[in-house]
């Protein structure tokens, strides 16, 4: 069952002003031409625009923290935190920036780096100061860890349901041919019309 097609156009004009920066996507947009659709998974992108404004919410309820539980740690546990503060800020920053190039512009490199940096550096970083008890968790220290875990659950999980056959399509033909497997399937299917038209 299909949406109709006035529907579907709206909630795609939709989702491209709302999730899709026009300044640094113009050049994108200009090559897809208004009908095309872009080939992206819309919960991972919705997941990535609510984090991205949850990051900085997170940042600074977490050094509030660290700063009145500082004198309380010990000094290798002073040292680990502000280490793993750091780390966790740059890697996020690169995360995020690498899922929405991936996701949005359809690129299979950036997805999957996105997806590495979600499983193996984010995800670990934050379970680690979400269950250590000897860092001396708070409250509120342990929600914001809780939604970011929440965030970034929803976040690994998403690129596998992405279509990742279409994506690796996408990604080879433009690389070999510079089109899209959308506007090839067009094509073919313009041709094929106009063979069946010519037949009657």
């Amino acid at each position: 069952m299909e949406l109709p097609e006035p529907i579907r156009k709206r909630l795609g004009d939709f989702s491209r002003t709302v999730f899709i920066t026009q300044s640094r996507t113009e050049d994108r947009f200009k090559s897809l031409g208004h009908n095309d659709d872009v080939i992206s998974c819309l919960p991972l992108q919705m997941s990535l625009y609510f984090n991205a404004y949850y990051f900085p919410l997170w940042w600074v309820s977490e050094v509030v923290v660290l700063h009145l539980k500082y004198p309380a740690l010990p000094d290798y546990y002073k040292f680990i935190l502000i280490t793993v503060l750091i780390l966790m800020t740059l890697i996020e920053a690169i995360r995020l920036y690498l899922g929405y190039a991936g996701n949005l512009q359809e690129k299979v490199p950036e997805l999957a780096g996105f997806w590495l940096l979600t499983l193996l550096l984010q995800f670990p970083l934050t379970l680690f100061q979400l269950f250590n008890e000897a860092i001396l968790i708070q409250p509120l220290e342990r929600g914001v860890h809780i939604v970011l875990a929440l965030f970034l659950l929803i976040e690994v999980r998403m690129p596998m349901y992405l279509s990742i056959s279409d994506l690796v399509a996408n990604y080879n033909l433009r690389k070999v041919f510079g089109c899209s497997l959308k506007s090839l399937c067009t094509e073919t299917t313009l041709y094929k019309e106009k063979l069946n038209f010519r037949r009657w």
